[in-house]
């Protein structure tokens, strides 16, 4: 084993390619799941509803359908369109709030 590749493993997250967007999208998800945890902490219940889909969903089922259909818009986008990814974020976004409101 070369010594370059022994010192990048032991450091830990070396090996992960960090750039400001990778860091701004787990920061991203675990300011939601904070907000969530506060949410729920402020209004506890926050029971299932019967929305558009014509399933019971509570507050976290509707972040995670919002957090699924994100990552797909965003690789179909990468798909058909390719780079920038602004246009795929402001989707998803818009999705996130017609998903909370109506699912």
């Amino acid at each position: 084993m070369n010594p370059t590749a022994a010192a990048s493993t032991a450091t830990g997250f070396a090996w992960m390619a960090w750039t400001l967007e990778t860091a701004l999208f787990f920061a991203v998800i675990a300011l939601m799941l904070v907000a969530m945890m506060i949410w729920e902490w402020r209004a506890p219940g926050g029971s299932p509803r019967r929305g558009v889909l014509g399933i019971d969903t509570t507050r976290g089922d509707r972040l995670f359908i919002s957090l699924l259909s994100a990552a797909y818009i965003h690789l179909g986008w990468l798909a058909l369109l390719g780079t920038p990814l602004w246009g795929a974020t402001v989707a998803s976004v818009v999705l996130a709030l017609l998903v909370f409101r109506y699912v």
